[in-house]
């Protein structure tokens, strides 16, 4: 039986024979497993609990699980969220609870991708996680503030793994060509640093993909330039379009150009397109970006921004990335003002606060005879008549007046809109900032930015 098992591993596939199965072994991950840290402690000490690794594909999650059974002298099952079945789980957890209550052995459950699990799967989970029948270690490559429920990461303390950097998986490469017994038994390779330095760089933080593009080279004969090339042609990036990926690059592309940083904003909006996100995604992104960030200190913004989407739905691509682009550039480049924005997150907050109140009587429609017979529109001052502006005029119910909504910036135009704003209502200076809901001046974000 060890001999076929042995046969076994050999034909298994490179990533998989090159699997640590020490933490020792383990690169990368030195936030995590470094002498002295928390998490390494705690797994030497053999106390440990359930736990959620979230990370991107690649970091390491599954070998740290695996490790971890190893470690501890665990029972080890492993079940995945997407391909097991209600059926499948709940035998796992019967024979958990077996092993526990008659032979005081622990096991751990390794569920990965664990986000698929819907809230009632995962809240089945729960008495098993309380009482100890199983240690759960959850890995998945999605937020788990999102993806995971409440009660379980109450229970289960969330480690983030990065991706793995160029250094870590040159590291792996060279001990996977070295390694007689598990790798390739290439030693000769060793002396070929540069080429799997750059297949290291290559894999983007994934050691999946590093060993995998290694393995290929392997069976074509030879590491070369040309070998490496032909390896490389399909590279693709890391990035999920639905994903926790997706919203992490959609953050940093709309705090770019927040910033007015046209270098980084660029970026960022590639990383996303060549990534497979859909570009009407971002052209919604920065219509709504140019109304909210940049308002009425560059109205332009937004028709700039609406004509892309425009662009975009005639030409598609790649001939809209011309107009994406500009959108992108003029965006971050502009004068910023979030003060539109703000106007009706405190108009709004006083309409809460207050009900409807009624119109003024100056400003009511008169349409028919009643409505002249009840006072509608008596005293009404039409601004035209007064050369363009009524001074002295209330246009907010009696119970609001005052109040000040819109403050605009000293940004592009909007420093003249202030400057006329000013001119018009002399007060309006010295009541800036006076309004009966108070200062928005920042919001909770959201889970795209």
């Amino acid at each position: 039986m060890e001999l076929f098992e042995r046969e076994s591993r050999r034909d298994a596939p490179l990533a998989e024979r090159m699997r640590p199965t020490a933490l020792d072994e383990i690169v990368g991950q030195k936030h995590l497993l470094g002498e002295g840290k928390l998490l390494r402690r705690t797994l030497e000490s053999g106390r440990f609990g359930s736990m959620i690794f979230y990370g991107p594909p690649g970091s390491g999650k599954t070998t740290l699980a695996n490790v971890i059974a190893g470690v501890c002298a665990a029972h080890f099952e492993s079940f995945s969220a997407v391909l097991g079945g209600v059926a499948e789980l709940r035998a796992i957890l019967k024979d958990a609870r077996e092993r526990k209550n008659y032979r005081n052995q622990r096991t751990i459950l390794f569920v990965d991708e664990i986000h698929r699990f819907n809230k009632a799967q995962q809240d089945a989970l729960l008495p098993h996680v309380e009482l100890g029948s199983v240690i759960l270690i959850g890995a998945t490559t999605e937020n788990p503030a999102f993806a995971v429920n409440a009660a379980l990461l109450s229970r289960a303390p969330v480690y983030a793994l990065e991706p793995l950097g160029a250094e870590d998986l040159l590291e792996l490469l060279e001990r996977a060509v070295a390694d007689k017994a598990r790798g390739l038994g290439r030693p000769e390779w060793l002396e070929k640093r540069p080429l799997l330095a750059q297949l290291a760089e290559a894999a983007d933080g994934d050691a999946r993909r590093a060993l995998t593009l290694l393995e290929a080279i392997e069976a074509a004969g030879e590491l070369s330039e040309a070998s490496l090339k032909d390896a490389l042609s399909g590279k693709t990036l890391r990035h999920d379009k639905s994903g926790d990926a997706h919203y992490q690059l959609a953050s940093a592309f709309i705090k770019s150009l927040r910033g007015s940083d046209p270098d980084a904003a660029i970026y960022w909006m590639m990383r996303l397109i060549d990534g497979g996100d859909d570009p009407r995604f971002i052209v919604r992104r920065m219509m709504i970006f140019a109304g909210e960030d940049i308002g009425l200190a560059d109205p332009r913004a937004l028709e700039i921004a609406v004509a892309a989407g425009a662009a975009y739905e005639r030409l598609g691509m790649p001939e809209a990335l011309h107009a994406l682009s500009t959108a992108c550039l003029y965006l971050a480049a502009a004068p910023k003002s979030n003060r539109a924005y703000q106007a009706f997150l405190r108009a709004r907050e006083d309409i809460r606060r207050t009900g409807s109140l009624p119109v003024p009587k100056h400003l009511r429609n008169e349409v028919t005879r009643l409505d002249r017979e009840l006072g509608h529109g008596e005293g009404y001052r039409y601004p035209h008549d007064e050369g363009g502006f009524a001074r002295g005029v209330d246009y907010l119910p009696e119970r609001l007046r005052g109040a000040r909504y819109y403050e605009p910036t000293e940004n592009g135009i909007e420093a003249r809109i202030k400057e006329r704003l000013e001119r018009l209502f002399p007060d309006r200076r010295r009541e800036a900032g006076r309004s009966s809901s108070g200062s928005h001046s920042k919001r909770a974000p959201t889970k795209n930015e």
